[in-house]
C-alpha cells in the first residue's frame, strides 16, 4: 500500500476521533475529495518541476502515533529562543504540550486550533478566516482534510503583544517513520502588532515529513513580523505552505532561514488586498550534501500604491539542490506598484545545482518593477586580498559568504533571532568567527 491509498483508508476513521463544528466538516470532506483526486504533486506539474517527492514518499509513515514520549525542557531548550521572555506553542508528534507551552488569552488569544475548531466562541473568527485564503491545492488539501492541531492566534484591534510568539513542533522518534500536519491560524485586526517564530524539529534521526500549512491575515495599519527557523536532520523533509492575505496599510515581513532538512519546500503567498501596502519576503539557505531546498513564492498586486520586497541568498556545496521561483504579479488596477525581486547564488561546489526562475506579470502601466538572479562562486581576487592579509583561506572564503547574506540579515528585528541565525550560519560554514550584530 503506498502513502495516498494509506491516507485515504484512514480518512474515516480519522473522522470518528474529531470534535468538530459541522462548518468544518464540511470543509474538510471537501479537501478530502479534492486530495483524494489529485494525489501527491509530481516532476509532471510545473510548480513541481525541479522537486521531486518520491524518495520521500517511499518511507512507511506513522499517521496518527499513539505512542507517548516524555520530552523535557533540558532536551529541547537549545531549539527554542530562550534568550528572551516568550509565548510559546509546542506541540510533540502533532500533540499538544502544555508542560514546554505558555499561552494566554489575555487580552488576546495564543491557544490551539482544536479548542478553536471545537468551542463556540471561537466560531465567528473560524467562519471569517479558516481555510479562506488557502489554496485547494495537493498538499493543502491533504492538511485541511485531516486538519486538528495546531497554534490559534487572534490579535484583536489596537493590541501590540509585547514578546514574540514561539511556534515549535518537535518529532521524537518514537515510530521509525511520521507524518505530521499541522495547522496555524493567525488573525491580527486592525492597528495589532505581533512578532512570531516558528520552528520544525526532529529530536532523532528517524524519517520525519511534516505538511504545514499557514493562514495569516493582517486587517488595516496591522503589522505582522515573522520567521521561519529550518534547520533539520538530513532524515526529516519539510513541505511548508504558507498563505498570507493583506489589507490597506497592512506590513508584513516573512524571513525564511533554510539549514537543514533532506527535502524543504516553501510554498509562500502573498496577496495584496488594498493599498499602500508592504510586503517583504527574504530568504538565506546554506545546504549541502544532498540537501534540497526549494523556495516557491507569489506576491499579488491587486490595488494601487503597493511594495513588496524579495531577497533570496543561496549558499549551496557538494551535490546539495536549490530552487528558487519567485512570481509577481500587477494587475491592470495596481497602478503605482513598486515591486523588487532578489536571487543571488554561490555555488561553493562544482557539483552542486541552482534551479531559478523569477517571473514577473504585470498588467499595469505605471508601476516600477524589477527582477534579477545571479548564479556564481566566490570572488577570487577578495578572497587572494583578504589571504595577503593574513586571514586564513577558510577564514576569508567564510567571512566572504556571511557578506554575501548579510542583506538579508539587516531587515532581521529581533536581536536575538539575529544571534542565532548569525551562529547557525557559522556553523554551517565550519568556521568560529565573532561576529559583529
Amino acid at each position: 500500500m503506498d502513502l495516498k491509498e494509506k491516507i485515504v483508508s484512514s480518512y474515516v476513521a480519522f473522522e470518528d476521533g474529531v470534535n468538530m463544528n459541522s462548518d468544518v466538516h464540511e470543509i474538510r470532506s471537501k479537501a478530502f475529495q479534492n486530495f483524494e483526486k489529485l494525489g501527491f504533486p509530481s516532476k509532471k506539474i510545473e510548480a513541481w518541476k525541479y522537486t521531486s517527492l518520491n524518495a520521500v514518499l517511499r518511507e512507511d509513515y506513522c499517521l496518527f502515533p499513539n505512542k507517548k514520549k516524555t520530552v523535557t525542557l533540558p532536551q529541547v531548550k537549545d531549539h527554542f529562543i530562550h534568550d528572551i521572555d516568550t509565548y510559546k506553542v509546542v506541540f510533540v508528534d502533532g500533540k499538544y504540550s502544555s508542560f514546554l507551552s505558555e499561552t494566554t488569552h489575555d487580552n488576546f488569544d495564543v491557544c490551539l486550533m482544536s479548542s478553536a475548531l471545537a468551542k463556540p466562541k471561537y466560531k465567528p473568527i473560524i467562519e471569517n478566516y479558516f481555510n479562506k485564503v488557502a489554496k485547494q491545492d495537493h498538499l493543502t488539501s491533504l492538511n485541511t482534510a485531516f486538519v486538528k492541531e495546531g497554534a490559534y492566534i487572534h490579535i484583536p484591534r489596537n493590541t501590540e503583544v509585547e514578546k514574540p510568539i514561539q511556534i515549535i513542533n518537535f518529532t521524537t522518534g518514537t515510530e521509525d517513520a511520521i507524518m505530521t500536519q499541522p495547522r496555524n491560524l493567525i488573525v491580527v485586526e486592525q492597528n495589532a502588532y505581533v512578532q512570531i517564530i516558528e520552528r520544525h524539529q526532529s529530536l532523532t534521526q528517524n524519517a520525519a515529513l511534516t505538511n504545514v500549512v499557514t493562514e495569516i491575515f493582517a486587517d488595516r495599519y496591522a503589522t505582522v513580523d515573522y520567521y521561519k527557523i529550518q534547520n533539520d536532520h538530513t532524515s526529516a523533509s519539510l513541505v511548508d505552505n504558507t498563505f498570507i492575505e493583506q489589507q490597506s496599510e497592512s506590513t508584513v515581513a516573512v524571513h525564511t532561514f533554510s539549514f537543514g532538512g533532506k527535502v524543504t519546500r516553501n510554498n509562500l503567498n502573498f496577496y495584496q488586498m488594498g493599498k499602500h501596502i508592504n510586503s517583504t519576503l527574504k530568504g538565506i539557505t546554506i545546504i549541502e550534501g544532498k540537501q534540497h531546498v526549494d523556495h516557491h513564492t507569489l506576491v499579488h498586486h491587486t490595488a494601487p500604491n503597493c511594495e513588496s520586497h524579495q531577497d533570496y541568498k543561496g549558499i549551496f556545496n557538494e551535490r546539495a539542490v536549490g530552487v528558487f521561483n519567485g512570481k509577481v504579479v500587477v494587475e491592470k488596477d495596481a497602478q503605482k506598484t513598486n515591486a523588487y525581486q532578489q536571487n543571488n547564488n554561490v555555488l561553493v561546489s562544482d557539483r552542486s545545482t541552482i534551479n531559478a526562475k523569477p517571473q514577473l506579470e504585470i498588467f499595469a502601466d505605471d508601476v516600477k518593477c524589477s527582477h534579477g538572479c545571479t548564479t556564481g562562486q566566490l570572488d577570487e581576487q577578495a578572497l587572494f586580498y583578504m589571504q595577503q592579509r593574513g586571514i586564513p583561506k577558510k577564514e576569508a572564503r567564510a567571512l566572504l559568504m556571511y557578506a554575501f547574506a548579510n542583506t538579508v540579515l539587516e531587515s532581521v528585528k529581533i536581536p536575538e533571532v539575529k544571534e542565532r541565525i548569525t551562529k547557525l550560519i557559522a556553523m554551517k560554514l565550519s568556521v568560529r568567527i565573532g561576529f559583529d550584530l
